[in-house]
């Protein structure tokens, strides 16, 4: 059985939604201890599951599956992987986890019918020279995330196409 490997420990930045992992965390991928390992880096900042505030009330940004969020937040923002790989570590992940097997269907056709927006963003904030990964810590109380938002990214991609 795959396993995480060890307790992820964040701390938030002042913007109120971005989260930076503040101790090695990663995920065994297939089986515990397998060669197949996703590390997430110290200073990563995630914001968990991307779901609309609308579903909150049904899935919030933070759940059971918030291990498995935060890896693949890490899979789309690296893209070492392709997005129907990323996606089904996901899934894996939270059944690692014990997520509710709706919980798991509804998000995991989610991200499978609505990742590549995210997936573009990342490619996106990477060629423009935007890091996830924040240099130093220990931050200080006041920090904001410092990624551009998706519209302004996305408009700003637009304008330079034309």
């Amino acid at each position: 059985m795959s396993r995480f490997t060890d307790a992820l420990v964040v701390t938030p930045l002042a913007d109120g939604t971005t989260w930076v992992i503040v101790r090695p965390f990663g995920y065994d991928v297939g089986r515990e201890g397998s060669d197949d390992r996703i590390d997430v880096r110290v200073g990563f900042m995630t914001d968990f599951a991307s779901i609309p505030r609308l579903f909150w009330i049904v899935l919030p940004k933070w759940g059971k599956y918030g291990n498995a969020a935060v890896v693949h937040d890490w899979l789309y923002w690296t893209q070492r992987r392709s997005r129907p790989s990323s996606d089904r570590i996901l899934r894996e992940g939270m059944e690692v986890l014990a997520v509710p097997g709706w919980q798991r269907l509804v998000i995991y056709w989610a991200v499978r019918a609505f990742g590549w927006l995210a997936w573009a963003r990342n490619r996106w904030d990477r060629e423009a020279g935007f890091d996830r990964v924040l240099p130093t810590l220990p931050l200080k109380a006041t920090e904001q995330s410092p990624r551009p938002g998706l519209v302004r990214r996305t408009w700003t991609r637009l304008r330079l196409r034309s």
